[in-house]
């Protein structure tokens, strides 16, 4: 008997409304939500509050690519990507740059050095996580050497695996940096891929693409000249006709065909922003087309040279389309509407007739929940049976009567079935629907696989994790947002997107990651003083801590030191009276990813940046329902959000502020109950000049008249100097290829060494930025987020391959 809404409220000690917003929320039954534990309700009750949380992401990223016009210019990634290539193909004049190793050439295997015995002077050190994956939405496997795998990752590039899974790495440096979406395998040639990068989903810039990209050999990958326009940079999906004659490429532009075997000529067939295309399983001339926000299928019948819109009832959002193997003239429609909706086309997708989509107790399955602009796929590759779905929103259902009902088979809550939201669904090879019924998944976890997709996730009750196996094993793809670690103990914690705030203990290696908190992680915090005591972030500046030396993850809901609390009467959370919480937090009147830090003199001081600088002297007062640290605010709003901080070691009253819009304040005074604050940008003989996002900002340890303040956007002014305080400054970016400039790092007893995360990689200065040199191995040309000190060890976090670390303690 189905569990009503009233009995599941009672249960979780929550209100009707709350499970109700759930259920269509997160894309799930009331069977599934009745077996979240505690812990899991107070998180998704938590998500309610911030709903779009893809969305919310991806405007973060842009917002830090955005030139003073507040543009991101067409195709700036990939130029800078060219940039790099140009300083890399120089002679090096020495073999390491500040302690970075500068080689021109490496092997893929040393873009993620995975067989070190330790950490060494020589070389980058992957620290992994080796088994927390990254947002994957595209997957293809060799059709006769059926272990060689490929991956397409939105934060670090194409991932092959020649074991079936069982270990992965990188097969390009060039596009480590890419948002690969989609990738397509040439019918009549294996060795000819196509991948197609960035990402069209969103309704912001499209960020980390550069075109169509492909590969004779699996491994060196080439951008297609003509697809470095405009109408490339996002993505979303790719096909080709079984002949192999016609490329289609679905962008957030449009639908464009390429017909040529060079693929140098282009024509857009289409006008209108299109999530998804497939190609006929037997006929070339055929191929069907789904929109991306209009609601619309479309079909061809010449090879796609001119299409027409297919006869449907009303739809809308995004639609995702499947040929049946067994029966071409079969094609299935998942549409976004009223939380996903299943159509049946019985004519090769000329007409549409709406299927009941019902879950297990005759209710309407909410398989997409509230996204299925963002994560909506089907699948309907059983050679055997034309009813037999797979569809994939945050959860993964199964259908074996065409879609009239559903029954859920993964559970997003319970670590041991799959992760949620749900990309690719991909059949292997020797798929028979007999002796061979595997399949793989792309998600936002990674790469998964089900060797017997009849049976995988059939319990009698959530979760459903049987027959699931996860094949993340060392698929570094971890975006990661910022890091810290205690010299003490070497573990090191990171803010990873969608994946929490995670922990790295030296003791246990790179496949033993654990979480500390879930949810979106961000900046994070050592107590330099207390190995047992890290501090992290969740979204809007809800900054909570971590006392047991990253252990364990939060279970009560009672670690967030910003002010919120789970009210166990009022079964929701609630924030505590002043001046033990930041309004600022509770107003969500802070970036998405808000910057916080420890004051390096004085460990229990902590200041955090939103619209306000908040500062607390007691970051380790003991948490109670009523009480906690207390904040108060020492800077007023400037107009802008604060997106970077920095204090001053041995000055705690030297304090720098920048903000989104590239604003810079500083004061003399910072632990005064109200500091006065100057400007830094914009004035005296040699100003700095930046009305963009200020992404770092560092003062040299050794002198704190020198500072070091990093921009975004795609220019060649992202990383300036002042030696005086601020009075004048000199830009140090102009030999630089035009890209973000996300870290900056000072060694910690050679004051001219220099170390700059980009958004093209790592860059090293033994001159104090005069000069720059790329590395080549290790973090490569993938973004780097933050940059930080672990003794004399420097930390590398990236936004898609995860953490590197090299020992410069012989500098």
């Amino acid at each position: 008997m189905a569990i009503s809404d009233e009995e599941l409220a009672r249960r979780k000690s929550i209100s009707v409304e709350q499970v109700q917003l759930l259920r269509y929320s997160r894309g799930a039954t009331n069977d599934t939500l009745s077996g979240l534990s505690e812990t899991a309700v107070r998180r998704a009750i938590r998500r309610l509050n911030v709903p779009d949380l893809p969305r919310a992401r991806q405007a973060f990223r842009a917002a830090q690519a955005r030139n003073d016009d507040g543009r991101i210019p067409p195709g700036a990634l990939g130029a800078a990507l060219r940039e790099l290539r140009t300083m890399r193909a120089r002679p090096a004049r020495q073999r390491r740059v500040a302690g970075l190793p500068t080689e021109r050439t490496v092997e893929p295997r040393g873009l993620i050095a995975t067989s070190l015995a330790g950490l060494t002077q020589d070389r980058w050190e992957w620290l992994g996580p080796g088994n927390i994956g990254g947002r994957t939405r595209s997957i293809l496997v060799h059709p006769t050497q059926q272990l060689s795998i490929w991956a397409g990752s939105v934060g670090g590039g194409i991932w092959r695996t020649a074991d079936g899974g069982t270990s992965w790495e990188p097969v390009d440096d060039f596009m480590a940096n890419l948002a690969v979406s989609c990738m397509v395998m040439d019918p009549k040639n294996p060795s000819v891929m196509y991948a197609g990068t960035g990402e069209g989903f969103f309704n912001v810039d499209a960020l980390r693409g550069a075109g169509i990209f492909r590969t004779l050999d699996g491994v060196a990958w080439t951008q297609l000249p003509a697809t470095a326009t405009e109408d490339f940079t996002a993505l979303n999906r790719l096909a080709i006709s079984l002949s192999s004659t016609v490329l289609l490429a679905a962008t957030g532009k449009g639908l464009l065909r390429s017909s040529d075997k060079e693929r140098a000529t282009w024509t857009k067939v289409l006008d209108v922003p299109i999530a998804d295309v497939k190609c006929h399983p037997r006929a070339s001339t055929r191929a069907v087309a789904g929109g991306l926000d209009n609601g619309q299928a479309y079909y061809t019948e010449n090879s796609g040279r001119t299409w027409k819109p297919a006869t449907h009832g009303p739809w809308s959002g995004r639609v995702e389309l499947a040929y049946s193997v067994k029966d071409p003239q079969v094609v299935y429609a998942s549409m976004e509407a009223a939380h996903g909706e299943i159509w049946r086309s019985a004519d090769g997708g000329k007409s549409y007739q709406r299927r009941a989509t019902l879950d297990s107790n005759g209710d309407p399955a909410p398989y997409l929940g509230d996204q299925g602009w963002y994560d909506n796929t089907i699948w309907c590759g059983d050679p055997t049976d034309e009813n037999l779905l797979v569809v994939g929103g945050i959860n993964l259902w199964r259908s074996t009567d065409g879609g009239d009902t559903l029954a859920e088979i993964s559970t997003w809550w319970d670590p041991g079935s799959v992760h949620a939201d749900q990309h690719a669904i991909v059949s292997h090879p020797a798929y028979d629907g007999v002796s061979n019924r595997t399949v793989l998944f792309g998600n936002d976890g990674g790469v998964f696989q089900a060797t017997d997709n009849r049976a995988v996730g059939g319990a009698a009750q959530p979760p459903y994790r049987n027959g699931w196996n996860e094949l993340v094993n060392n698929y570094g793809v971890t975006q990661f947002y910022g890091g810290a670690g205690n010299a003490a103990s070497g573990k090191i914690v990171g803010g990873a997107q969608d994946n929490g705030t995670i922990c790295f203990d030296p003791a246990q290696g790179t496949q033993r990651w654990t979480t500390i908190f879930g949810g979106d992680g961000g900046w994070c915090a050592a107590d330099p003083t207390d190995a047992n005591v890290f501090y992290g972030e969740y979204v809007f500046l809800n900054i909570h801590r971590n006392t047991d030396g990253g252990t364990t993850d939060d279970t009560q809901g009672d670690r967030y030191i910003s002010g919120q609390f789970w009210n166990p009467g009022a079964g929701d959370w609630a924030w505590k009276p002043l001046p033990f919480r930041i309004n600022d937090a509770m107003n969500r009147r802070a970036l998405f990813i808000a910057p916080f830090l420890l004051d390096p003199n004085q460990p229990r001081r902590m200041l955090a940046g939103g619209l306000s600088l908040w500062r607390t002297d007691d970051a380790k007062a003991p948490n109670t329902l009523t009480s906690g640290p207390a904040w108060s605010a020492i800077k007023p709003s400037a107009g802008a959000n604060i997106s970077t901080l920095a204090v001053a070691q041995g000055n705690s009253d030297m304090v720098w502020v920048g903000h989104v819009n590239g604003m810079v304040f500083r004061t003399a005074n910072g632990t005064a109950p109200q500091p006065a604050w100057q400007r830094a940008d914009g004035t005296g003989a040699k100003p700095l000049q930046a009305q963009r996002y200020c992404t770092c900002i560092t003062i040299d340890p050794a002198d704190q008249d020198v500072v070091y303040v990093a921009f975004g956007g795609y220019v060649n002014a992202n990383i300036w100097a002042t030696r005086d305080g601020g009075a004048t400054w000199t830009n140090l970016g102009a030999g630089l290829p035009a890209a973000p400039v996300r870290a900056v790092a000072v060694h910690p007893r050679q004051a001219r060494f220099v170390y700059i995360g980009t958004e093209v990689g790592v860059f090293a200065s033994e001159d104090a930025g005069a000069s720059w040199s790329p590395t080549n191995e290790g973090p490569t040309n993938c973004s780097v987020d933050d940059l930080f000190w672990v003794g004399e060890t420097l930390v590398c976090a990236t936004h898609g391959r995860g953490m590197f670390r090299i020992d410069l303690s012989g500098g």
